[in-house]
C-alpha cells in the first residue's frame, strides 16, 4: 500500500487512533459504523432526488404550467450535470479532501433544494436542479471513497453491502416520500423536505468524518476534466433524447458525435500525461475489466426493465405513481432486509466474488423473466419477479462495486467512485433508451394505427375491445423487452464472473510463485 493516501484530523485534533494515518490502522477508523450511518444520510438525500420529481409532474404542469419540454428538463437537467461531473468531482474529491467535498456537496445540494422549493417560474428550477446535480456528483463519489477509507479489505463488502442497500432504499422511497408530501403540502415540498437532512448530514459529517485525499503526485488535470465532463455530459444527453427525437435525428447526431470526439481526445489526452485524471493502466486490470464490462450491462439489463415495469403498473394494471411506487418497494425491502441484516454479505463470502456475482445476476436475470412471462396473472407474477431482483442485487450488486473499487489504489477511491457511478449511469441511461425503442417497435409492429405512446393510443380507442387490444400490444412488447434486458443482465454477470475468475487465478499463481522464490 503507498503512503500517498493518508487519514487527516477530524474537526478536532484527537490523539486516538481516530486520526491515525489510515494505513496504520489496519483494524479500520474506530467510529467506521458510525461515520458510515452519517455517509449514509447524506447518500439518501440524492437518491430519493432521482425518482422523486416523478410524483410531481402532473402538479408542476398545473401551477407553473410548464411545457412538456420544460419538465423533461426538469428531470433531466440533474441526471446532465451529476453524470457529466462524476469523475470530475471523484478526482477533486482524492486531491483536495474527501470530506472538505463532502461538505461542499451537502452545501451545495441544500442551496439547489431551497432555491428549487421557492422557484417561481420552470427556468428557476431547471437552474436549481442543475445545481443540485452539481452537489449530487460530489456526494455520490465521496460516499463511497470514505467506505474504502474507514473499513479495513475484511468489512469492505459487508459496509459496500448497507451503502448499497441506501442506494435501494432511495430509489423505493422516492415516490413514495414524493406521494404523500404532495398529498398533505405543495409540490415545493419535496424540495425543501432535504434542508432538514442536509442540516443534520452537515453536522455529522464535521464532527465525526475524517478527512482523507492523496496529498503526493498528482497535480490538477484540468484538461481531463473539462473534457470527460463535456463528453459524458454529451453522451448521456444523446442517449436521453434519441427516444424523443429520434436516433436519426440531427440533435442525436450531433450529441453522440461531439461525445465520441471528446472522449477520443479525453483517452488520448489521458494516456499522455503523467498525472492523469483517469489512468489507462486501470483497463489493464482483469479484475477491473471484468467489474465495469458487468456493471454497465447488468444496469443496462436493470435500468431500462424497471423503467418499463412502473409504465406496465400504471398503464396496464391501473395502479396510481404511488400505487405503483408501493408496488415496486418489494425489490427494494428484499435488498435491504438481506444486506442490512448480513445475510446478503454472508452468502457472498461463502460464494466467493465470481460466484456471488454470477448467481446474483442469474437471480436478476429470473426475476425479470418472471415478470416478463407473468404479465398476464396481475401483479402475483410482478411481485415474485421483484423479490428475485431484490435477492439478485443484495447478494450481486455490493460484490461488483466492491471488485471495481479494490481494483483501484486506495488514493485513487474517489476516482473509483466516479468510473462506478459513471458506468451505472450510462447503463442505466442506454438500457432506459434500448429496451424503449425495443417495447415501442413492438408496440408499433402490433397495433399499426396506434398513437405515439400507450396513454394516447388509448384515448384514441374507441371500444373495449380496441383498448383491450391495445393494452395486450404493450403487454407483449413490454415482455420482449424485459427478456432482452434478461439477457443482458446474465450476460453482464457470466462476464464479469468468468474475467473476476481469471484475475483470481492470476492472483493465485503470482501469490505461489512469490513464496516459492
Amino acid at each position: 500500500m503507498t503512503t500517498s493516501s493518508q487519514e487527516q484530523p477530524a474537526a478536532a485534533p484527537d490523539p486516538s487512533p481516530d486520526s491515525a494515518p489510515a494505513d496504520a490502522v489496519p483494524r479500520g477508523h474506530a467510529r467506521r459504523w458510525l461515520i458510515l450511518g452519517v455517509i449514509c444520510l447524506a447518500q439518501l438525500t440524492v437518491l430519493l432526488d432521482n425518482t422523486v420529481l416523478n410524483v410531481a409532474i402532473p402538479s408542476l404542469t398545473r401551477e407553473m404550467d410548464a411545457s412538456t419540454a420544460d419538465i423533461q428538463w426538469m428531470i433531466n437537467a440533474y441526471s446532465l450535470v451529476q453524470s457529466g461531473l462524476l469523475l470530475s468531482a471523484g478526482n477533486a474529491a482524492d486531491r483536495y479532501g474527501r470530506r472538505k467535498m463532502l461538505i461542499v456537496g451537502l452545501a451545495l445540494f441544500g442551496a439547489g433544494s431551497l432555491v428549487a422549493g421557492l422557484a417561481q417560474s420552470s427556468g428557476q428550477l431547471i437552474a436549481a436542479r442543475a445545481g443540485m446535480g452539481v452537489g449530487g456528483a460530489l456526494l455520490l463519489t465521496t460516499t463511497l471513497a470514505v467506505v474504502m477509507q474507514i473499513f479495513t479489505p475484511e468489512e469492505q463488502p459487508k459496509a459496500i453491502g448497507i451503502w448499497s442497500a441506501v442506494n435501494s432504499l432511495g430509489f423505493a422511497a422516492g415516490p413514495l416520500v414524493g406521494g404523500f408530501m404532495l398529498n398533505h403540502f405543495w409540490w415545493g415540498s419535496i424540495f425543501l423536505i432535504n434542508l432538514p437532512v442536509v442540516a443534520l448530514a452537515l453536522a455529522a459529517v464535521a464532527a465525526y468524518v475524517p478527512e482523507s485525499r492523496n496529498r503526493q503526485g498528482d497535480r490538477p488535470d484540468l484538461v481531463g476534466a473539462v473534457l470527460s465532463t463535456i463528453g459524458m455530459t454529451a453522451l448521456v444527453y444523446a442517449i436521453i433524447s434519441g427516444p424523443e427525437h429520434g436516433w436519426t435525428s440531427g440533435t442525436v447526431a450531433v450529441s453522440a458525435g461531439t461525445a465520441a470526439v471528446v472522449l477520443g481526445v479525453f483517452a488520448y489526452w489521458e494516456s499522455r500525461i503523467p498525472y492523469p485524471m483517469l489512468d489507462p493502466h486501470f483497463f489493464r486490470n482483469r479484475r477491473f475489466t471484468g467489474a465495469v464490462g458487468g456493471l454497465v450491462l447488468i444496469t443496462f439489463g436493470m435500468g431500462g426493465a424497471l423503467f418499463l415495469l412502473t409504465q406496465y403498473l400504471q398503464f396496464v394494471l391501473g395502479y396510481g405513481p404511488l400505487e405503483a411506487g408501493l408496488r415496486t418497494a418489494p425489490m427494494a425491502l428484499t435488498v435491504v432486509a438481506l444486506n442490512f441484516t448480513g445475510v446478503g454479505t454472508k452468502w457472498s463470502a461463502r460464494m466467493g466474488t465470481p460466484l456471488s456475482i454470477a448467481v446474483g445476476m442469474g437471480l436478476m436475470a429470473a426475476g425479470l423473466v418472471s415478470i416478463a412471462t407473468l404479465t398476464g396473472h396481475g401483479y402475483g407474477g410482478t411481485l415474485l419477479g421483484l423479490v428475485l431482483i431484490g435477492a439478485g442485487t443484495a447478494i450481486g450488486s455490493p460484490v461488483m462495486a466492491h471488485a471495481v473499487m479494490s481494483s483501484v489504489p486506495r488514493e485513487k477511491a474517489g476516482v473509483g467512485a466516479g468510473i462506478n457511478g459513471t458506468l451505472a449511469e450510462f447503463g442505466n441511461g442506454l438500457g432506459v433508451a434500448v429496451l424503449g425503442a425495443v417495447l415501442n417497435a413492438r408496440f408499433a409492429a402490433l397495433v399499426p394505427v396506434a398513437a405515439a405512446s400507450l396513454p394516447a393510443a388509448l384515448a384514441a380507442a374507441g371500444s373495449d375491445r380496441e383498448r383491450a387490444e391495445i393494452t395486450g400490444a404493450f403487454s407483449s412488447g413490454l415482455e420482449t423487452s424485459l427478456l432482452v434486458g434478461s439477457v443482458a443482465v446474465l450476460l453482464g454477470g457470466l462476464i464479469a464472473a468468468s474475467l473476476l475468475r481469471r484475475a483470481d487465478r492470476v492472483d493465485a499463481r503470482a501469490a505461489r510463485d512469490g513464496a516459492d522464490a
